[in-house]
């Protein structure tokens, strides 16, 4: 895992429309950017709401050297990066880190199952660049709402040939993941990014294989839940303060702007630092991060800050700090 990024000034080199409601955005710094790996991305820090917040993206493997390029989906109910990301033009200034990679490639199966879903083929599309260009054995399958709201189709067929399997809604199309991981061998890995029901169904399906979780790679977006984003409140035990979480802002950001101190890292529900402590509340908690265990997210005493929400309701909580 590499994680010694570095922020740097950079600026908007191209923008362009990959697909309906996805948009490619490219990036120069003052001095080039350190190559990457596939499954690498960037952190950008975004204009939210009079202030500011982190927010993340994969690398596309397609950037002029020593740039930097990125695929954003503009989502009806964003928290603010989307849409500020889509406001950026050429010539534009934005913080940006060099980019880091937490979805690292193996490079030891003998083959390789991509899954992608929807904007999760963006670093999916490294992954296979990468595997193909090295003469891998790998297959793609790739669902999205419809052909044009998925981005990167073409250079993916061009790049895959009959490896590549596409499965859009609108069509009727659904991936079946029992067969494709059947088609793997014993020791064969799965690399996923997609949302966040997609990824369940495709964990359930690894372990009825009996496959090793060592084998099994995953990312997803710290977006999507099974709840629509509304507002909630927390009250903050020993500060005395109830924080409003409107429905474009995490709670992480409302704490950090309520002043209350936290630990935190990755805000994509993966690292667990951000984690609080759930002392009672109304409405279900829409837990939307990889972290906790299905147990945890069962027994409702803990939730990561970064993604998970309160749906409609209250919440008394624990950060572990007092003032």
């Amino acid at each position: 895992m590499k994680n010694d990024a570095v922020w740097v000034d950079a600026r908007i080199t191209r923008t362009e429309m990959v697909a309906d409601g996805v948009r490619r955005i490219e990036f120069a710094a003052p001095s080039p950017l350190p190559a990457f790996d596939p499954g690498s991305h960037i952190a950008v820090r975004a204009a939210i709401a009079g202030g500011h917040a982190i927010r993340t993206y994969s690398c596309l493997p397609d950037a002029a050297p020593g740039h930097v390029a990125v695929a954003v989906k503009l989502h009806p109910n964003s928290r603010g990066g989307s849409r500020f990301m889509f406001g950026l033009v050429p010539g534009d200034q934005v913080r940006i880190t060099t980019p880091q990679n937490r979805f690292e490639l193996s490079w030891r199966a003998p083959d390789y199952l991509l899954l992608a879903g929807g904007i999760g083929i963006t670093p999916i599309l490294g992954m296979a660049a990468a595997l193909a260009g090295r003469g891998a054995r790998v297959r793609v399958a790739y669902g999205g709402q419809s052909l044009d709201a998925m981005p990167f189709v073409e250079p993916l067929r061009v790049l895959l040939g009959d490896r590549l399997a596409l499965y859009p809604q609108d069509q009727g199309s659904m991936i079946d993941l029992d067969a494709a991981i059947a088609g793997l061998s014993p020791d064969g890995e799965v690399y996923i990014c997609g949302p966040l029901p997609m990824l369940e169904v495709a964990k359930s399906a690894w372990a009825r294989a009996g496959r090793a979780s060592s084998r099994f790679r995953y990312e997803v977006f710290g977006d999507t839940g099974r709840f629509t984003e509304t507002p909630f409140t927390v009250r903050v035990a020993g500060y005395g303060v109830e924080v409003t979480v409107p429905p474009d802002r995490s709670l992480l950001d409302a704490l950090d702007d309520a002043g209350i101190p936290m630990i935190h890292d990755c805000r994509r529900g993966e690292c667990g630092l951000c984690a609080v402590e759930v002392l009672d509340h109304q409405g279900p908690i829409d837990h939307r991060d990889v972290f906790l265990s299905d147990a945890e997210k069962r027994e409702g005493t803990k939730l990561c800050a970064c993604v998970s929400r309160i749906a409609g309701g209250h919440a008394v909580i624990d950060t572990g700090y007092r003032p």
